[in-house]
């Protein structure tokens, strides 16, 4: 099969595309031909050495979607079942869904009964599963505003998107560096676009819920707009920035709630179909930002990695 290999750390061009053995299935784990991918920036950070569990060479990618084509779970997993899979020490513990074929443990491939594209489908797995999840955590459906920190993102993005469904009285803010996106931010849905300068969220304004996608770099000014007993989800880590030092508790508003979101340890069969349900139901646009071939999926990283970048890029193997 041709996969992206990558040997050592560095640039995009250290992603390149090779002929390697197709995997075998083992038990618990089944083989899935892999139809699509999203580029995550965690990604990106694992190609530039900056993930120091993950051991070179390795094929990465924490997400993909699919078809089975060889199992060891017939009734759950038969060959021919449409599949999304993410996370759980995919492209990091071992080989992920930069591939033609990914061999994937049993519990964390995800079946799917959906007509979306293969494009529009591989654009939703960490992205879509993420931002749900988060606005889950953070009681979107009872919040009268929202406040998305680094809405650009594909995660953001989405984040505003599932908000117009789940709760459409909301008003959304979204936060970006680049004032030159704010047309963007509302063509998506976000009411209104605000400027992040500096590690500052530049309004006045507080929220019931904020998703925290730039991460520990921002996490304190998130908290000084966050209204009492109203909720902070931090899921992301845009800013580069893992640790908020000499962090105080008390920050955090009197009667409010700081959690967390991965979709690793959230993930099952019915919240992503339930999350799909939505998607679908309310005909949410989930078109990626752009669309690449197998062979150039260094470009993909390098187009996520660009100032200009929104949305969600997708390699179609």
């Amino acid at each position: 099969m041709k996969a992206i290999v990558i040997e050592e750390a560095g640039g995009p061009e250290t992603l390149k595309l090779k002929e390697v053995p197709t995997p075998k299935v083992k038990p618990g784990w089944s083989l899935v031909r892999v139809k699509g991918f999203g580029i995550n920036h965690s990604e990106i950070y694992t190609r530039k050495g900056e993930s120091p569990t993950v051991k070179f060479p390795r094929i990465l990618g924490i997400e993909c979607v699919g078809e089975v084509a060889d199992t060891t779970d017939a009734q759950r997993l038969p060959v021919g079942q449409k599949v999304a899979s993410i996370m759980g020490g995919m492209g990091r513990e071992f080989d992920g869904g930069y591939a033609e074929y990914a061999l994937l443990p049993n519990k964390q491939i995800y079946p799917v009964n959906t007509n979306l594209s293969w494009a529009e489908l591989a654009a939703i797995p960490e992205t879509y599963f993420t931002a749900y999840g988060s606005l889950k955590n953070a009681h979107i459906e009872a919040a009268k505003n929202l406040l998305v920190r680094g809405a650009t993102s594909g995660v953001g993005s989405a984040a505003i998107k599932l908000t117009k469904a789940m709760n459409p009285s909301a008003k959304i803010f979204g936060s970006t560096r680049h004032e030159e996106k704010f047309d963007k931010l509302k063509a998506i849905g976000c009411d209104e676009p605000v400027l992040d300068k500096d590690g500052q969220v530049q309004t006045d304004e507080h929220f019931d819920t904020i998703v925290e996608l730039v991460g520990p770099a921002t996490l304190n000014d998130s908290l000084a707009h966050l209204n009492q007993f109203g909720y902070c989800c931090m899921t992301g880590g845009l800013g580069d920035q893992w640790t908020v030092p000499n962090f105080s508790a008390f920050v955090i508003p009197n009667g409010a709630c700081l959690t967390v979101f991965e979709s690793g340890k959230a993930s099952s069969d019915d919240a992503f179909n339930d999350m799909l349900n939505i998607i679908e139901t309310h005909h949410i646009d989930v078109k990626p930002t752009k669309t690449f071939d197998l062979a150039h999926t260094g470009d993909a990283q390098a187009a996520l990695e660009a100032s200009d970048s929104f949305g969600k890029m997708v390699v179609l193997p």
